[in-house]
């Protein structure tokens, strides 16, 4: 559907010509007519009208790349900008201070094993988790380590399990989940043990703290709600599961607002949990998809992308009604970003998507370099998958290796200032201004 406009070809109308848009579409509204008798002139405003016209359009415009920051492995930590800086992790082993405007690194900080958690900052202490068991504490402007906490130690899930949990820091402690099982709430200055909860099993999700109450999440398919100061359980939520995922795992962190608790699970299946007693408000249940995304609420609504079933979601936050949905050419693992009324995310093919919140138009788009180059090694002309290429084959990991090479983006975008930062499995941090 686009607009038209509204001119002849020998009648045209003098300046101003006045641009508007709905969605991204143009309309031209000319205020007074004037009759060209100079061809020369008329093809020097029909070229300036018809870039004009283009222009209106976001997805012909070509995105701000402001710089790149090339780490040695994949990046699926969610960037974090404070001040001048910007922080983040990388599958290398390290976690890194970029400069927020130029993307020169200030420090970086080596741990044991790959960072895929993201970071938190209080005072002037930044902390995060490494693969290595540890939640580390350092210096947010010298990189110095002031404390590291050593849990049982960590383990991947399965193959998709993309992340580690994500430290929280809330009233003098740092609340952090571990493969070990436990949910570990520590002293923010010293690193020492307050109390820790086991669940007996792993535990990625990243916590969420909210009034006098730790939420999280575990592979377990459990929902917990544990007391803020003591750590004993308020109460536990169980997922219904699914065929192939009975235990209906928890992998990412819930979203807590407004004493409702909102959470996506390995059975297909979004949440929404009274935040008090742990009793279901309402749930969607849709096909094919874990829901791995932590959701994102605007408004009244509430923003997800799904794993297999490769759609975005809008809802009605209150109601659980769908507002409508876009079908995707892939995944989406990352939490969506709301900026000026567009909302945000990354995909597994390599795009970071921004569309009207109202109605899922696409209005912005950003695409690595990595998927511009090997887009075609799985995708055909029409964006399905090329023939021959099989998701979940016998060959599912050369699968997955193939779809890494796009640049999937499974880092949750951050947005400062009018630019867009984000990681990517091609190893980089990209930081891209907003239209």
């Amino acid at each position: 559907m686009y607009s038209r406009i509204s001119f002849d070809w020998t009648d045209f109308q003098d300046l101003p010509i006045v641009l508007t848009g709905h969605h991204g579409y143009a309309l031209i509204r000319p205020s007074f007519a004037y009759k060209y008798k100079n061809r020369a002139r008329i093809m020097t405003r029909l070229v300036f009208v018809i870039f004009c016209f283009f222009s209106a359009f976001p997805g012909f415009a070509e995105a701000d790349l402001k710089w790149t920051f090339k780490t040695g492995d994949r990046v699926y930590s969610s960037p974090l900008v404070e001040g001048q800086t910007v922080y983040f992790g990388s599958g290398d082993s390290n976690f890194y201070a970029l400069d927020r405007q130029t993307g020169e690194q200030k420090w970086k900080f080596e741990t044991g094993g790959a960072v895929h958690s993201s970071a938190a900052i209080q005072g002037g202490l930044v902390y995060f988790a490494s693969a290595d068991g540890k939640l580390y504490a350092v210096g947010k402007e010298s990189g110095e380590l002031a404390w590291a906490f050593a849990s049982g130690g960590e383990k991947m899930y399965g193959l998709w399990d993309y992340y580690l949990s994500s430290p929280v820091v809330d009233g003098g402690r740092v609340y952090w989940g571990s493969g070990d099982g436990h949910l570990y709430a520590v002293d923010a200055a010293s690193g020492e043990l307050d109390w820790k909860y086991d669940t007996g099993d792993v535990v990625h999700a990243s916590p969420v703290v909210y009034q006098d109450k730790v939420y999280f999440g575990g592979f377990d398919g459990h929902m917990y709600a544990l007391a803020r100061d003591n750590g004993s359980l308020v109460w536990k939520f169980k997922t219904v599961g699914a065929s192939y995922f009975p235990k209906g795992e928890i992998q990412m962190a819930a979203l807590v607002q407004d004493d409702v608790v909102y959470f996506g699970s390995r059975d297909y299946n979004l949440y929404a949990l009274d935040a008090n007693t742990g009793r279901g408000k309402w749930n969607l249940r849709q096909e094919r998809g874990w829901i791995i995304a932590t959701p994102l609420i605007h408004g009244d609504n509430i923003y997800f992308g799904t794993s297999d079933a490769h759609i975005f979601y809008s809802m009605d936050k209150n109601s659980g009604a769908v507002n409508w949905t876009i079908p995707l050419n892939m995944r989406v693992y990352g939490t969506a970003v709301e900026h000026k009324d567009t909302i945000y995310f990354g995909t597994f093919d390599g795009k970071v998507l921004g569309i009207d919140h109202l109605t899922g138009e696409t209005s912005w788009q950003f695409q690595t370099d990595s998927s511009k180059e090997n887009y075609e090694k799985i995708f055909a002309d029409n964006g399905e998958f090329r023939e021959g290429f099989v998701l979940y084959g016998e060959d599912y990991l050369e699968a997955e290796k193939l779809i890494h090479e796009l640049g999937s983006i499974l880092s949750t975008p951050a947005i400062d200032k009018g630019v867009i930062y984000f990681g990517s499995s091609d190893g980089n941090l990209y930081a891209v201004g907003l239209p």
